[in-house]
């Protein structure tokens, strides 16, 4: 697969992002082995962009071995300065989950309660409210009941 192109304005954006980013792949003395290549299209498809430790000290078996990961892994190379390396390629997107006969989860609610003379701070008071639960007027929690229908009403249908 062809690497990635990117425009120069593009690939200056990318360098701006790698800047803080540490290594997360190192190639040492056995060069580029497919148990590196594995871990480096997993770091890609982890993170999308990322830096790459080279300890050679020849230019350009750096240079070949960024031109190898990004022609494999189907990256874009960002940069090369001294023995780091910077690919990025796009982020797949991630499957959700689906949820099946699940209601709503719990929350978390601020109930405030003001004091009579007005001198003082409100009292916030934090309550974790599941999925059945409700505040009623007086800042008590209470189980949402489900609504009875008449028994005329299922009579008629």
């Amino acid at each position: 697969m062809p690497a990635i192109e990117l425009r120069p304005v593009q690939r200056k954006e990318k360098r701006a992002e790698a800047h803080h980013l540490e290594p997360v792949i190192r190639i040492g003395a056995d060069g580029l082995t497919p148990a590196v290549i594995k871990e480096t299209d997993a770091a890609l498809n982890a993170h999308g962009l990322i830096k790459v430790r080279v300890f050679s000290d020849e230019r350009e078996t750096r240079e070949a071995i960024l031109a190898r990961l990004s022609d494999e892994l189907n990256a874009a190379p960002i940069q090369h300065i001294g023995k780091l390396l910077v690919l990025w390629r796009p982020m797949p997107p991630k499957e959700k989950a689906e949820r099946e006969g699940r209601g709503a989860g719990p929350k978390v609610v601020k109930i405030l309660k003001f004091s009579k003379s007005g001198n003082h701070r409100p009292q916030v008071k934090k309550i974790n409210l599941l999925g059945n639960q409700r505040i009623a007027a007086g800042g008590q929690v209470k189980r949402a009941k489900k609504r009875i229908t008449s028994v005329k009403r299922t009579a008629a249908e």
